[in-house]
């Protein structure tokens, strides 16, 4: 297995890495994978998706030393992945096929029917003894019952919450896996492999579901403090009389502040590349990973206003011709007869 990530030295270092929109002007310290005597086996991987992040996480493992077969339905994304070696499947069978027993296979779709109509798929073409992975980002619940109808077939189920986005295959992935201790343990080197480093960014932090359990929670922080970056500078923005530079305050705020975090790099990179947002429409999107947080916290009484109103905040978003702002400025005019604009 190769001591290091190629191109990358062992010790930490500083450099430009690529997003999805090209050579980011962001630096950030790097720390590169590098393998201790407990995970330098090399293994074997059948990824099934092979999108930005099945795709990035395939190369990770192959500079880590291991050998990864890829299946996915889009024949650009397989050309894609085939010029980066990783040996393409043309189908779920034929990525099979290339595997030995005991088998892994990583998946890296959607959450929701495409994962349970794959697992249908790859129930007809694995044995007992075989492991699967599902790395995306599905509904905790959904993992426990799909864990325990591959039980029956003598085929494990690790769950792993993934996060670190284009970012992961320079820096690594935040992994967070839940399932059958053993299973987990055979797939230590992949894990570790994908994670910042051998020992830190990744663990099994319990049973069946509280992998994606805890990822949909992380989600749900992610929520929240997204929400209170944008709302701050929105007030800077705003205020006129200052002129205030927002990128240099993002930057001013990166060193020794107590708000600084990733997720300000990534901030300060983005206000750096567009102060003014131009050409970027005012509505958020969501995983759904934020709706399910909510639902928990409303199902275990526990209080959680920051992460519910940021999600509320992503529904605003998208209602463009709002009916609810409308009737509230009738109602202005009607108590108080404020005026009303026109549209």
């Amino acid at each position: 297995m190769a001591e290091s990530i190629e191109g990358e030295p062992r010790n930490a270092r500083h450099a430009t890495l690529q997003s999805g929109d090209g050579i980011s002007a962001l630096t950030r310290a790097v720390r590169p994978y590098a393998p201790t005597k407990r995970t330098r086996r090399a293994m074997e991987l059948g990824m099934v998706g092979l999108g930005r992040m099945g795709a990035n996480m395939a190369q990770r493992l192959l500079r880590g030393g291991h050998r990864v077969a890829g299946f996915d339905p889009g024949e650009q994304a397989r050309a894609a992945a085939a010029a980066n070696g990783i040996e393409a499947a043309a189908s779920l069978a034929e990525l099979v096929a290339k595997l030995p027993a005991p088998r892994a296979v990583w998946l890296m779709v959607p959450a929701g029917k495409i994962v349970d109509d794959t697992l249908d798929q790859l129930l007809q073409l694995l044995a007992p003894g075989d492991t699967i992975v599902d790395g995306g980002n599905s509904n905790y619940k959904d993992t426990q019952r799909r864990a325990a109808m591959l039980a029956e077939h003598g085929i494990a189920y690790v769950d792993c919450g993934t996060s670190g986005g284009v970012w992961g295959l320079a820096e690594g992935y935040s992994l967070m896996i839940g399932g059958d201790e053993a299973a987990v343990e055979r797939l230590r080197p992949l894990f570790a492999t994908l994670a910042p480093s051998p020992d830190s960014g990744w663990g099994r932090v319990g049973p069946s579901g509280a992998g994606h359990f805890t990822k949909m929670v992380h989600n749900g922080i992610e929520y929240g403090m997204m929400q209170a970056y944008a709302e701050g500078f929105a007030i800077l923005q705003h205020k006129a009389e200052f002129a205030l530079d927002l990128p240099q305050v993002a930057e001013i705020w990166r060193d020794g502040s107590v708000v600084r975090s990733w997720l300000l790099d990534l901030t300060a990179d983005a206000l750096k590349k567009n102060p003014e947002m131009e050409g970027i429409a005012p509505w958020v999107a969501d995983s759904g990973e934020g709706r399910w947080t909510v639902a928990e916290a409303i199902d275990l009484d526990v209080p959680a206003p920051v992460i519910t109103l940021s999600l509320l905040q992503r529904l605003r978003s998208r209602d463009t011709d709002s009916y609810a702002d409308k009737l509230i400025s009738a109602m202005r005019n009607e108590f108080g007869g404020h005026a009303v604009k026109q549209s």
